[in-house]
């Protein structure tokens, strides 16, 4: 396959995209996206949108979803580190509710597909991290959900740097769990 080399995550639909990179001693050179390849790997979406953004050592961000504009995104980090996560949020999967994280930085360049109806969120390890994504559908500023990034029933292991004050949005601080989710939707939990 291309330039790329695509490994799949433990929850199905998750995708661990590793590019080629091309160096010497001027710097590197790598493909990001390539439609073909991309196809090749199980990912047919289009994206319409492209974001990015920057944030300091022990920010947290999510864990954010789409109700009813749901988005498949594929992540990296184009300056520092972070550890990114995603939780199946799929109705009638069975590893509803399970998340797995990746670490994805500059270094190691990798990306991460998260298909639609997962939740996700990242916490920077690095001084600085600036991270961008692609997305299948348009941003809806009133279309936004989440989980509480702690909760006991999803469990995310996240490596909090030590010495690091937590920085969370007013709104990370206020998402509940996921029995509440499935509370709200009708949705037996587990």
């Amino acid at each position: 396959m291309g330039k790329f080399t695509v490994a799949t995550g433990p929850i199905e639909g998750l995708k661990i995209i590793t590019p080629q990179v091309f160096g010497d001693e001027r710097g590197y050179f790598m493909e990001t996206y390539q439609k073909q390849d991309f196809v090749e790997a199980g990912i047919t979406c289009e994206f319409v949108q492209d974001n990015q953004s920057m944030s300091r050592k022990g920010v947290l961000r999510g864990l954010h979803f789409q109700i009813q504009y749901p988005q498949d995104k594929l992540v990296r980090v184009i300056r520092g580190e972070v550890f990114d996560v995603a939780v199946d949020l799929r109705q009638d999967s069975p590893t509803f509710g399970q998340w797995y994280g990746q670490i994805l930085s500059e270094e190691n360049k990798k990306q991460f597909f998260i298909p639609k109806n997962f939740a996700h969120g990242f916490l920077v390890l690095s001084d600085v991290a600036e991270f961008t994504y692609k997305c299948s559908d348009f941003y809806h500023p009133n279309d936004e959900g989440g989980l509480a990034f702690n909760d006991p029933e999803i469990g995310v292991k996240w490596p909090f740097p030590e010495d690091t004050e937590l920085i969370l949005s007013e709104k990370d601080q206020k998402w509940n769990g996921i029995r509440d989710y499935c509370a709200q939707r009708g949705i037996p939990f587990r």
